[in-house]
């Protein structure tokens, strides 16, 4: 029997977000922040600057991000998700376009500041959408999803680079035009709402288990930074790869990503715990490989595989963890789990090029691998890795309409 046409357009819309969230996270974060790292040797040469300098500018990015996950905290519960995933993707574009027609490097680090605060933007914004129009019980595979798009977008900005590996300035420019598309889209798809407050007028940051999901995120970012920002660097300037074998691996990174969005599926299995600790250190195992064996195509495949699948399910698991310890307040949760991981990447870029510029490329690669096997270790505590997927699922606002929506499975709350 075929669904209802009311039905059936709430699914078309429930899966629309997801997709256009998902495309946002991808443009943010694959293009406006980690594409950097994808670039790094051509700024390096375009702009005559060392690797300690490179990595204080690509801590730019992490910087931006925790300036504007902080903004989008609160200004996300007051305007509405919408307005904030628009505003993401209108910073995205203004960022990458800055960075495609820097003249200089003071201007090439504002442009990548600027476009590294999109993802502080999107995080939140789309977290709450989720949590908003996405019925319960699907919603940590919605999660997941949309936050796996960081997968895709390093996945399409590889063959990009590919392409215009010599002209960096226009696969900039070509970031830049994708962000005002994708921006366009979020804007006609995600629905509208005046804010995203819950009424709750407690204090979510004194919640139980905040304090070790901080710690895990930073180390986390902390343990990720080697290979985001100087993981092609490595394996062009110590493993001697060309810049077909460079760029391939940062594409089957991004494409591997996308297993990240079975983290929500891993955690129904086998808890958010176990989950945790396994993907950090399967992390740590994959920095350590591409720090031994830079110069092997293979090994570098491999990492980049691994390592762009953990790093995916690892935020993933992030999200979960946040909206279970913060289940009335999406994006609040989420903001401040990713704004740790952002800190982490923030401290740990300029020492890692700073590490870089006196002992080498792989001392820096050990020594985050360690860091991250460090963080397996800090997990969730038993309460919090035992919910089952959706179960924290913040209530919707309009309680009348929430109890017809249970009433209806297949029916997702229209504007």
């Amino acid at each position: 029997m075929d669904m209802p046409t009311s039905n059936r357009a709430n699914t078309a819309a429930r899966w629309g977000l997801v997709c256009a969230g998902t495309a946002l996270i991808g443009t943010c974060y694959g293009f406006a922040r980690f594409a950097y790292g994808l670039f790094a040797p051509e700024f390096q040469d375009s702009f005559t600057i060392s690797s300690t300098v490179s990595g204080i500018i690509g801590s730019g990015s992490y910087v931006g991000y925790c300036l504007a996950i902080v903004a989008s905290l609160v200004l996300t519960e007051r305007v509405g998700a919408r307005r904030m995933a628009v505003a993401a993707g209108a910073v995205a574009t203004v960022g990458t376009a800055m960075v495609a027609l820097a003249p200089s490097t003071p201007v090439l680090a504002a442009g990548v500041l600027i476009a590294g605060s999109s993802t502080g933007l999107a995080s939140p914004p789309m977290a709450a959408a989720v949590s908003r129009w996405v019925l319960s019980g699907l919603q940590d595979r919605a999660q997941s999803v949309v936050n796996a798009g960081t997968g895709i977008g390093v996945m399409v900005s590889g063959p990009i680079a590919l392409l215009l590996i010599d002209q960096w300035r226009w696969a900039w420019g070509v970031f830049a035009v994708l962000a005002a598309a994708v921006t366009l889209w979020v804007r006609l798809v995600v629905p509208f709402t005046s804010s995203e407050s819950s009424g709750d007028s407690g204090r979510p940051g004194r919640a139980r288990g905040t304090a070790v999901m901080v710690l895990a995120a930073f180390l986390m970012g902390l343990g990720s930074v080697a290979v985001w920002t100087f993981g092609r660097d490595l394996v062009t300037t110590e493993g001697h790869a060309s810049s077909l074998v460079s760029t391939t691996m940062w594409t089957v990174l991004g494409a591997a990503g996308f297993i990240g969005a079975l983290s929500g599926d891993l955690v129904a299995r086998a808890g958010l715990a176990r989950s945790w600790t396994l993907v950090m250190i399967t992390m740590a195992g994959a920095t350590l490989l591409l720090a031994l064996a830079p110069g092997s195509a293979l090994a570098a495949y491999s990492a980049a595989a691994v390592f762009g699948a953990s790093y995916v399910c690892l935020c993933g698991l992030t999200l979960l963890w946040s909206t279970r310890i913060h289940p009335d307040r999406a994006s609040f949760g989420v903001g401040v789990s990713f704004l740790m991981i952002a800190v982490g990447q923030s401290v740990g870029a300029p020492l890692a090029g700073a590490l870089t510029d006196a002992a080498g490329g792989t001392s820096a690669f050990l020594t985050c691998a360690g860091i991250a096997l460090l963080g397996a270790f800090v997990r969730p505590g038993r309460a919090v890795g035992a919910g089952p997927p959706g179960a924290t699922a913040p209530p919707p606002h309009d309680t009348e309409e929430h109890d017809h929506a249970r009433s209806r499975p297949d029916r997702v709350r229209r504007p």
